[in-house]
């Protein structure tokens, strides 16, 4: 107990001469111009300025200085499977996820430069700028089909993005394979009804809309081979 006073009252005592120290430095003739000018200053700033001055920094969103989109949106964009393409208006990339640019290196087969738009997904681009004149009052998507090669072709599909980054609208662009949505499709279906190994390989090939003949050139069977697992696959889906 004595000891606890010890630690008690000279605590008490400091805190006094600070109460003190401080009122006796108030009622000081400079010290209280000082605090009447500090004042003053203070009222004088703008309240938008205080408020952003107090605001945390935590609640501020992380621009990335180099394209200026959001840390957050660059990540979802990057987590997508088709790909996607910020275009401006004036055939320039300001964002694409690393699908969209590998597909768009497909499209040009290294025939244009890098982070160019290649010419046939301009001319989709282009088909809704000029959709613009016509429809102004409705929110348009244009889809349309590339065709690489017989095993290598994209759908898509564009619509406009207002970004409060401009004042001019973006073109937004979306890139999905084919191919690989279609195996997706199919892998799914092999899931839900339980097929087979080889009723997956006949089923991917259907899919890919192939002909009997074809699926069974692909899988060294006999077309008769091909129509019983294609009509046991459709006995499981029903």
């Amino acid at each position: 107990m004595n000891n606890q006073k010890l630690l008690i009252n000279p605590l008490k005592k400091d805190i006094n001469q600070v109460g003190y120290s401080s009122r006796h430095e108030f009622n000081q003739p400079d010290k209280k111009l000082d605090y009447v000018k500090h004042f003053k200053h203070y009222c004088s700033v703008p309240q938008s300025i205080k408020a952003e001055a107090n605001k945390p920094e935590s609640s501020k969103p992380e621009l990335d200085s180099e394209e200026g989109l959001p840390l957050l949106l660059k990540a979802i964009i990057e987590g997508f499977i088709d790909g996607v393409l910020i275009i401006t208006t004036n055939q320039e990339l300001f964002h694409g996820n690393e699908c969209g640019r590998r597909m768009c290196s497909q499209i040009s087969q290294g025939k244009s430069p890098i982070n160019s738009i290649p010419e046939p997904i301009w001319r989709v681009c282009q088909s809704l700028i000029d959709s613009r004149e016509w429809f102004s009052d409705r929110k348009l998507i244009i889809e349309a089909e590339i065709n690489v090669n017989k095993s290598v072709n994209f759908r898509v599909r564009v619509r406009l993005l207002t970004l409060d980054l401009s004042r001019d609208p973006y073109l937004l662009v979306t890139l999905e394979d084919k191919q690989q949505s279609t195996k997706n499709s199919a892998i799914t279906d092999v899931i839900n009804y339980g097929l087979s190994e080889r009723e997956q390989e006949v089923w991917l090939l259907k899919k890919a809309n192939l002909t009997y003949e074809e699926i069974a050139q692909k899988l060294y069977i006999s077309i008769n081979t091909v129509k019983k697992h294609l009509k046991k696959i459709y006995a499981k889906q029903k």
